[in-house]
């Protein structure tokens, strides 16, 4: 899929599941007045749709041009109930998910403005930055400011300024357009920790 396509609409049929393979998706949902809140973002090696779900929850679209291995999802529920093993590897996922989204509502209710967008980077570097090495990471942002100030509960402006701040500081690096260089990862970590 290229960048900008909707693989599933939210309130349609749920027909399909898949495994990202390469990019990153986002997870949206819509407020009753029709704005969009970004609620989740998928990468490489997650899984894509809810087996036993009858309708999506959210809409699925591509951030990046991605690649993604997609079936069915009536034969792949028939998959599971007679593959135990499956089963349980999509229910670690599942809690592993689980485990991520509470941690991003600990980030939200309780982190500072830079904290947030550190911790963020740093994510980012973790999901998109390629084997962990010392030194330098570099990364293509797959999110606009005001998709990451969707993400962080933060306005353009802040996540702008904190950007900012973290490139004064020699923390990041931003090289052009949507590129970013962790160029100090401790002490960006210390930010994304601080108390």
């Amino acid at each position: 899929m290229a960048r900008g396509e909707t693989l599933v609409w939210a309130g349609e049929e749920a027909v399909l599941c898949a495994n990202l393979l390469s990019g990153v998706l986002k997870l949206s949902a819509a407020t009753a007045d029709g704005r969009e809140q970004i609620v989740g973002l998928l990468y490489p090696a997650d899984f894509v749709g809810r087996p036993f779900a009858e309708e999506a929850e959210h809409s699925v679209t591509a951030l990046t041009d991605v690649e993604l291995c997609v079936f069915p999802r009536k034969p792949f529920e028939a998959a599971l109930e007679n593959h135990v093993r499956m089963e349980r590897l999509l229910l670690r996922r599942t809690l592993a998910a689980l485990d991520e989204a509470r941690a991003r509502m600990l980030m939200l209710g309780r982190k500072t403005a830079e904290e947030k967008v550190a911790s963020f980077l740093l994510d980012m570097a973790h999901h998109l930055g390629g084997p962990r090495q010392p030194g330098e990471t570099s990364f293509d942002l797959p999110l606009t400011r005001a998709q990451i100030a969707d993400v962080l509960g933060l306005t353009i402006e802040t996540v702008s300024r904190q950007m900012t701040k973290l490139k004064r500081d020699g923390l990041i690096g931003l090289p052009s357009g949507r590129v970013v260089t962790i160029r100090d990862r401790r002490a960006l970590q210390e930010r994304a920790e601080a108390a």
